[in-house]
Protein backbone atom coordinates (compact mmCIF):
# COMPACT_ATOMS: atom_id res chain seq x y z
CA UNK A 1 0.00 0.00 0.00
CA UNK A 2 1.43 3.44 -0.92
CA UNK A 3 2.39 5.57 2.07
CA UNK A 4 3.10 9.23 2.74
CA UNK A 5 6.49 10.56 3.80
CA UNK A 6 5.30 10.16 7.41
CA UNK A 7 4.58 6.45 6.91
CA UNK A 8 0.78 6.80 6.89
CA UNK A 9 -1.34 5.12 4.19
CA UNK A 10 -1.59 7.45 1.20
CA UNK A 11 -4.95 9.23 1.21
CA UNK A 12 -6.83 11.34 -1.32
CA UNK A 13 -7.25 14.96 -0.27
CA UNK A 14 -9.57 17.39 -2.04
CA UNK A 15 -8.19 20.93 -2.24
CA UNK A 16 -10.90 23.52 -2.85
CA UNK A 17 -9.64 26.70 -4.48
CA UNK A 18 -6.73 24.71 -5.90
CA UNK A 19 -5.79 27.30 -8.53
CA UNK A 20 -5.25 30.17 -6.07
CA UNK A 21 -2.04 31.17 -4.31
CA UNK A 22 -2.68 29.10 -1.18
CA UNK A 23 -4.44 26.22 -2.92
CA UNK A 24 -1.71 25.57 -5.46
CA UNK A 25 0.91 25.53 -2.70
CA UNK A 26 -1.20 23.09 -0.66
CA UNK A 27 -1.50 20.82 -3.72
CA UNK A 28 2.28 20.88 -4.17
CA UNK A 29 2.93 20.06 -0.51
CA UNK A 30 0.40 17.22 -0.51
CA UNK A 31 1.96 15.64 -3.59
CA UNK A 32 5.45 16.09 -2.17
CA UNK A 33 4.42 14.29 1.01
CA UNK A 34 2.90 11.34 -0.88
CA UNK A 35 -0.84 12.12 -0.92
CA UNK A 36 -3.17 11.89 -3.88
CA UNK A 37 -4.78 15.23 -4.71
CA UNK A 38 -8.18 16.08 -6.15
CA UNK A 39 -7.94 19.74 -7.20
CA UNK A 40 -11.29 21.55 -7.18
CA UNK A 41 -11.86 25.02 -8.62
CA UNK A 42 -14.28 26.80 -10.90
CA UNK A 43 -11.85 26.62 -13.81
CA UNK A 44 -8.66 24.60 -14.44
CA UNK A 45 -5.27 26.32 -14.54
CA UNK A 46 -2.04 24.95 -16.04
CA UNK A 47 -0.03 25.79 -12.92
CA UNK A 48 -2.06 23.48 -10.65
CA UNK A 49 -0.42 20.13 -9.87
CA UNK A 50 -2.82 17.36 -8.88
CA UNK A 51 -3.74 13.72 -9.38
CA UNK A 52 -7.14 14.74 -10.74
CA UNK A 53 -9.11 17.95 -11.36
CA UNK A 54 -12.81 18.74 -10.97
CA UNK A 55 -14.46 21.97 -12.13
CA UNK A 56 -16.96 23.00 -9.44
CA UNK A 57 -18.16 26.17 -7.74
CA UNK A 58 -18.64 24.78 -4.24
CA UNK A 59 -20.72 27.73 -3.05
CA UNK A 60 -23.22 27.17 -5.87
CA UNK A 61 -23.22 23.36 -5.92
CA UNK A 62 -25.87 21.28 -4.21
CA UNK A 63 -24.45 19.35 -1.22
CA UNK A 64 -25.37 16.08 -2.93
CA UNK A 65 -23.30 17.03 -5.98
CA UNK A 66 -20.27 17.70 -3.80
CA UNK A 67 -20.80 14.50 -1.80
CA UNK A 68 -20.97 12.46 -5.01
CA UNK A 69 -17.73 14.01 -6.23
CA UNK A 70 -15.90 13.31 -2.97
CA UNK A 71 -17.19 9.72 -2.83
CA UNK A 72 -16.34 9.08 -6.46
CA UNK A 73 -12.70 10.01 -5.80
CA UNK A 74 -12.69 8.30 -2.38
CA UNK A 75 -11.63 11.51 -0.66
CA UNK A 76 -10.61 11.20 2.99
CA UNK A 77 -9.96 14.88 3.80
CA UNK A 78 -10.71 18.33 2.43
CA UNK A 79 -8.64 21.52 2.57
CA UNK A 80 -10.74 24.61 1.91
CA UNK A 81 -8.47 27.27 0.39
CA UNK A 82 -11.29 29.14 -1.37
CA UNK A 83 -12.58 32.57 -0.53
CA UNK A 84 -10.54 35.53 -1.61
CA UNK A 85 -11.27 38.92 -0.11
CA UNK A 86 -14.29 40.17 -2.00
CA UNK A 87 -15.35 43.80 -2.30
CA UNK A 88 -19.01 43.68 -1.27
CA UNK A 89 -20.85 42.24 1.71
CA UNK A 90 -22.74 39.91 -0.65
CA UNK A 91 -19.53 38.57 -2.20
CA UNK A 92 -18.01 37.93 1.21
CA UNK A 93 -21.11 36.19 2.56
CA UNK A 94 -21.23 33.98 -0.53
CA UNK A 95 -17.53 33.05 -0.33
CA UNK A 96 -17.06 32.74 3.43
CA UNK A 97 -20.42 31.67 4.88
CA UNK A 98 -22.62 30.07 2.23
CA UNK A 99 -19.70 28.10 0.84
CA UNK A 100 -18.86 26.71 4.31
CA UNK A 101 -22.49 25.75 4.89
CA UNK A 102 -22.66 23.84 1.60
CA UNK A 103 -19.23 22.34 2.16
CA UNK A 104 -20.17 20.95 5.57
CA UNK A 105 -23.47 19.59 4.25
CA UNK A 106 -21.71 17.95 1.30
CA UNK A 107 -18.98 16.41 3.46
CA UNK A 108 -21.53 15.15 5.99
CA UNK A 109 -23.45 13.43 3.18
CA UNK A 110 -20.49 11.29 2.09
CA UNK A 111 -19.99 7.65 3.01
CA UNK A 112 -17.16 8.41 5.45
CA UNK A 113 -16.35 10.92 8.20
CA UNK A 114 -14.14 13.59 6.62
CA UNK A 115 -11.47 15.82 8.09
CA UNK A 116 -12.06 19.39 6.89
CA UNK A 117 -9.25 21.94 7.22
CA UNK A 118 -10.50 25.50 6.83
CA UNK A 119 -8.00 28.19 5.84
CA UNK A 120 -9.20 30.98 8.11
CA UNK A 121 -7.76 34.39 8.91
CA UNK A 122 -6.12 36.21 11.80
CA UNK A 123 -8.61 38.99 10.99
CA UNK A 124 -11.32 36.82 12.57
CA UNK A 125 -10.14 38.28 15.90
CA UNK A 126 -10.60 41.88 14.80
CA UNK A 127 -8.14 44.72 15.43
CA UNK A 128 -6.03 44.56 18.60
CA UNK A 129 -3.89 47.21 20.34
CA UNK A 130 -0.25 47.42 19.39
CA UNK A 131 1.88 44.94 21.31
CA UNK A 132 -0.86 42.34 21.84
CA UNK A 133 0.14 38.77 21.00
CA UNK A 134 -3.04 37.22 19.57
CA UNK A 135 -3.77 33.77 20.92
CA UNK A 136 -6.72 31.49 20.22
CA UNK A 137 -8.56 32.57 23.38
CA UNK A 138 -8.73 36.18 22.23
CA UNK A 139 -12.33 37.32 22.02
CA UNK A 140 -13.19 39.21 18.84
CA UNK A 141 -13.69 42.93 19.00
CA UNK A 142 -15.40 44.99 16.30
CA UNK A 143 -15.05 43.08 13.05
CA UNK A 144 -14.90 44.28 9.48
CA UNK A 145 -17.28 42.60 6.99
CA UNK A 146 -14.36 40.43 5.90
CA UNK A 147 -13.42 39.41 9.44
CA UNK A 148 -17.06 38.84 10.41
CA UNK A 149 -17.89 36.60 7.46
CA UNK A 150 -14.64 34.65 7.79
CA UNK A 151 -15.28 34.08 11.50
CA UNK A 152 -18.93 33.13 10.92
CA UNK A 153 -17.86 30.49 8.41
CA UNK A 154 -15.15 29.15 10.70
CA UNK A 155 -17.51 29.00 13.68
CA UNK A 156 -20.06 27.12 11.58
CA UNK A 157 -17.46 24.46 10.79
CA UNK A 158 -16.51 24.15 14.47
CA UNK A 159 -20.17 23.98 15.54
CA UNK A 160 -20.84 21.21 13.03
CA UNK A 161 -17.75 19.41 14.30
CA UNK A 162 -19.14 19.50 17.83
CA UNK A 163 -22.39 18.13 16.39
CA UNK A 164 -20.46 15.15 15.00
CA UNK A 165 -21.05 15.82 11.31
CA UNK A 166 -17.42 16.42 10.24
CA UNK A 167 -13.96 16.62 11.82
CA UNK A 168 -13.15 20.30 11.37
CA UNK A 169 -9.95 22.25 12.02
CA UNK A 170 -9.57 26.00 11.43
CA UNK A 171 -6.17 27.53 10.65
CA UNK A 172 -6.26 31.27 11.32
CA UNK A 173 -3.45 32.49 9.09
CA UNK A 174 -1.73 35.85 9.15
CA UNK A 175 -0.90 37.76 5.97
CA UNK A 176 0.66 35.55 3.31
CA UNK A 177 3.76 36.23 1.23
CA UNK A 178 5.98 34.06 -0.94
CA UNK A 179 5.62 32.70 -4.47
CA UNK A 180 2.52 33.61 -6.48
CA UNK A 181 1.07 35.97 -3.87
CA UNK A 182 -2.10 37.46 -5.31
CA UNK A 183 -1.95 41.01 -6.65
CA UNK A 184 -5.07 41.69 -4.57
CA UNK A 185 -2.72 41.86 -1.56
CA UNK A 186 -0.56 44.88 -0.77
CA UNK A 187 2.79 43.17 -1.34
CA UNK A 188 1.51 41.40 -4.43
CA UNK A 189 0.35 44.73 -5.84
CA UNK A 190 3.76 46.29 -5.14
CA UNK A 191 5.47 43.41 -6.95
CA UNK A 192 3.22 43.96 -9.98
CA UNK A 193 4.00 47.68 -10.02
CA UNK A 194 7.73 47.06 -9.78
CA UNK A 195 7.59 44.48 -12.58
CA UNK A 196 5.84 47.05 -14.78
CA UNK A 197 8.43 49.80 -14.20
CA UNK A 198 10.77 50.80 -16.98
CA UNK A 199 14.54 51.25 -16.29
CA UNK A 200 15.07 54.24 -13.99
CA UNK A 201 11.36 55.04 -13.94
CA UNK A 202 10.33 56.66 -10.62
CA UNK A 203 7.78 55.13 -8.28
CA UNK A 204 5.66 56.79 -5.59
CA UNK A 205 4.24 54.37 -3.07
CA UNK A 206 1.90 54.86 -0.12
CA UNK A 207 2.97 52.74 2.86
CA UNK A 208 1.04 52.64 6.12
CA UNK A 209 2.82 52.94 9.45
CA UNK A 210 1.77 49.43 10.43
CA UNK A 211 3.42 46.29 11.78
CA UNK A 212 2.04 42.95 10.65
CA UNK A 213 2.78 39.26 10.90
CA UNK A 214 3.54 37.52 7.59
CA UNK A 215 3.99 33.82 6.83
CA UNK A 216 5.32 32.20 3.67
CA UNK A 217 2.61 30.40 1.70
CA UNK A 218 4.72 27.22 1.66
CA UNK A 219 4.86 27.22 5.45
CA UNK A 220 1.08 27.71 5.52
CA UNK A 221 0.71 24.74 3.17
CA UNK A 222 2.81 22.60 5.52
CA UNK A 223 0.50 23.58 8.37
CA UNK A 224 -2.54 22.53 6.33
CA UNK A 225 -1.03 19.12 5.60
CA UNK A 226 -0.07 18.67 9.26
CA UNK A 227 -3.65 19.50 10.28
CA UNK A 228 -4.97 16.57 8.24
CA UNK A 229 -3.63 14.06 10.78
CA UNK A 230 -2.85 16.04 13.95
CA UNK A 231 -5.01 15.81 17.12
CA UNK A 232 -6.58 19.19 16.41
CA UNK A 233 -10.22 18.35 15.63
CA UNK A 234 -12.54 21.09 16.84
CA UNK A 235 -9.74 23.64 17.29
CA UNK A 236 -8.89 26.99 15.75
CA UNK A 237 -5.11 27.27 15.47
CA UNK A 238 -3.10 30.38 14.63
CA UNK A 239 -0.53 30.15 11.85
CA UNK A 240 2.09 32.88 11.48
CA UNK A 241 5.70 33.73 12.20
CA UNK A 242 4.93 35.31 15.57
CA UNK A 243 6.66 38.54 14.52
CA UNK A 244 5.18 41.96 13.81
CA UNK A 245 7.24 43.43 10.98
CA UNK A 246 7.03 47.09 9.88
CA UNK A 247 5.47 47.31 6.44
CA UNK A 248 8.17 49.75 5.38
CA UNK A 249 10.82 47.11 6.15
CA UNK A 250 9.03 44.58 3.94
CA UNK A 251 8.75 47.05 1.08
CA UNK A 252 12.42 47.99 1.36
CA UNK A 253 13.40 44.29 1.38
CA UNK A 254 11.37 43.87 -1.80
CA UNK A 255 13.15 46.85 -3.38
CA UNK A 256 16.47 45.26 -2.45
CA UNK A 257 15.80 41.84 -3.99
CA UNK A 258 14.30 43.52 -7.06
CA UNK A 259 17.42 45.66 -7.51
CA UNK A 260 15.44 48.91 -7.40
CA UNK A 261 17.48 52.09 -7.09
CA UNK A 262 16.31 53.73 -3.83
CA UNK A 263 16.76 57.14 -5.45
CA UNK A 264 13.89 56.36 -7.86
CA UNK A 265 11.40 55.52 -5.10
CA UNK A 266 9.38 57.89 -2.94
CA UNK A 267 7.59 56.34 0.03
CA UNK A 268 4.64 58.34 1.31
CA UNK A 269 2.86 57.81 4.66
CA UNK A 270 -0.65 56.42 4.37
CA UNK A 271 -3.59 55.67 6.62
CA UNK A 272 -4.00 52.13 7.87
CA UNK A 273 -6.76 50.49 5.82
CA UNK A 274 -6.02 46.83 6.57
CA UNK A 275 -8.87 44.48 7.39
CA UNK A 276 -7.11 43.75 10.69
CA UNK A 277 -5.87 47.17 11.75
CA UNK A 278 -2.32 48.44 12.11
CA UNK A 279 -0.91 45.58 14.18
CA UNK A 280 -1.04 41.80 13.93
CA UNK A 281 1.19 39.33 15.72
CA UNK A 282 0.08 35.72 16.18
CA UNK A 283 0.81 33.52 19.16
CA UNK A 284 1.83 30.29 17.40
CA UNK A 285 2.53 28.07 20.43
CA UNK A 286 -0.65 26.04 19.94
CA UNK A 287 0.43 25.23 16.37
CA UNK A 288 3.71 23.88 17.72
CA UNK A 289 1.94 21.74 20.33
CA UNK A 290 -0.94 20.36 18.25
CA UNK A 291 0.44 20.32 14.71
CA UNK A 292 4.16 19.95 15.38
CA UNK A 293 4.51 22.98 13.12
CA UNK A 294 6.84 25.97 13.11
CA UNK A 295 7.64 28.41 10.30
CA UNK A 296 10.77 27.53 8.35
CA UNK A 297 11.09 30.03 5.50
CA UNK A 298 13.00 33.21 6.44
CA UNK A 299 11.06 36.33 5.55
CA UNK A 300 13.71 37.64 3.18
CA UNK A 301 13.74 34.30 1.31
CA UNK A 302 9.97 34.55 1.05
CA UNK A 303 10.19 38.06 -0.39
CA UNK A 304 12.78 36.90 -2.92
CA UNK A 305 10.61 33.94 -3.97
CA UNK A 306 7.64 36.27 -4.40
CA UNK A 307 9.65 38.54 -6.70
CA UNK A 308 11.14 35.71 -8.75
CA UNK A 309 7.82 33.87 -9.16
CA UNK A 310 6.19 37.02 -10.51
CA UNK A 311 8.45 37.11 -13.56
CA UNK A 312 6.27 36.66 -16.61
CA UNK A 313 3.08 35.94 -14.64
CA UNK A 314 -0.28 37.63 -14.60
CA UNK A 315 -2.60 38.39 -11.69
CA UNK A 316 -3.43 35.28 -9.67
CA UNK A 317 -6.76 35.37 -7.91
CA UNK A 318 -7.85 33.05 -5.14
CA UNK A 319 -10.42 30.66 -6.65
Amino acid sequence: MPTTTNGRPAATVAVLGATGCVGRSVCDELLRSGHRVLAVARRPAPHTNASAFAALDVAAAAPGELAALLDRHRVDSVVNATGGWGTTAREMRYAHIELLERLVDGCAATSRRLRVVQMGSIHEYGPVPEGVLIDERHQPGPLTPYGLTKRTGSEHLLEQTRAGRVDGVVLRAVNVCGPHTTTASFLGAVVARLRALGPGEPLALDVADARRDFVDVRDLARAAVAALHAPAVGLAVNIGRGEAVPMRDLVEALFDVAGVDPATVRLEPAEVTSKGGGWTCADIRLAARTLGWRPRVPLRDSIRAMWEAAAGTTSLEVS
